[in-house]
């Protein structure tokens, strides 16, 4: 067995995926994408628990930024936008991060003004509707997808 095919099974066995062009935009960047998105939802929730962690900076912008280009990145690597030119491309995935991103901290600014003041409860919500968004967005993807595989 050579060493090669032994790297490429310890990846396998780990869920890891190689380190290479595709996978980074297809993949390392969306992953970063969903750990920002994370981290963005309990910033609007809990704004105040963020800043004790970063009390010298303002981290909104930068979390949104790495879920904007994260989302856009997972969108524009999607099969059902394969056949599209790459402005079209870039559009429509740029536009589909946006409405995602955006309609998520919406969510969350009106969620947190519903639940009660409470650190533990509000980064819960956070955290458990940022989770269902991606899932549920993951999935219509997946959809749309094999809607182009079925036509093709």
């Amino acid at each position: 067995m050579s060493s090669s095919s032994s790297k490429v099974s310890f990846c396998d066995s780990f869920g890891v995926k190689p380190l290479n062009g595709k996978n980074l935009v297809s993949y390392y960047i969306p992953l970063q994408g969903v750990i920002s998105y994370t981290a963005l939802s309990i910033n609007v929730m809990n704004p105040s628990l963020v800043l004790r962690i970063f009390s010298k900076r303002d981290v909104t912008n930068i979390l949104l930024g790495q879920t904007l280009l994260g989302s856009a990145m997972f969108l524009y690597s999607r099969p059902h936008l394969k056949a599209l030119p790459t402005k079209d491309k870039i559009l429509y995935s740029s536009f589909g991060a946006v409405t995602f991103s955006l309609g998520s901290v919406l969510f969350w600014a009106i969620l947190r003004s519903v639940v009660p003041q409470n650190v533990a409860l509000g980064t819960l919500c956070g955290i458990g509707s940022g989770f269902a968004m991606i899932t549920i967005a993951r999935s219509y993807t997946e959809h749309v997808d094999s809607l182009v595989d079925k036509a093709v």
